[in-house]
């Protein structure tokens, strides 16, 4: 085989490769992850109830705009701070169906006993 067939035949064999690879690398791309704003005031959450599907990807971004504010899931091994003017972001895969509490672990004020909401995780 002279040396011009050689390249010609290592190029294909290199092209066929490349769309294998190229092809399982998107079969096994994640999802894409959900995000979900809130909003965190004296002395709530906005929502103060979250719906996530069982096993979905999510991300909660908090904001505040008063104060500095905690973020705790303690059944999702997870917790933020909250700074006024800035995101806070936390990832969580539910991987179990129910109803789960979260609560403001920073004290924030008169009224800071009651910020609390849930995580409904469903099927």
């Amino acid at each position: 085989m002279d040396l011009r067939n050689r390249r010609a035949v290592l190029g294909a064999i290199a092209v066929t490769a490349l769309a294998g690879v190229t092809g399982a690398l998107s079969v096994r791309s994640q999802p894409s992850e959900r995000v979900i704003r809130v909003r965190a005031y004296k002395f709530s959450y906005e929502p103060n109830e979250i719906v996530v599907k069982l096993n979905e990807p999510v991300v909660l971004e908090f904001t505040s705009s008063e104060v500095v504010m905690g973020f705790n899931a303690p059944d999702f091994g997870t917790r933020a701070t909250i700074i006024p003017g800035q995101v806070s972001r936390v990832r969580i895969v539910p991987g179990k169906v129910g109803t789960f509490a979260f609560h403001c672990d920073v004290f924030c004020g008169d009224g800071h006993e009651d910020m609390d909401g849930t995580i409904r995780v469903v099927a």
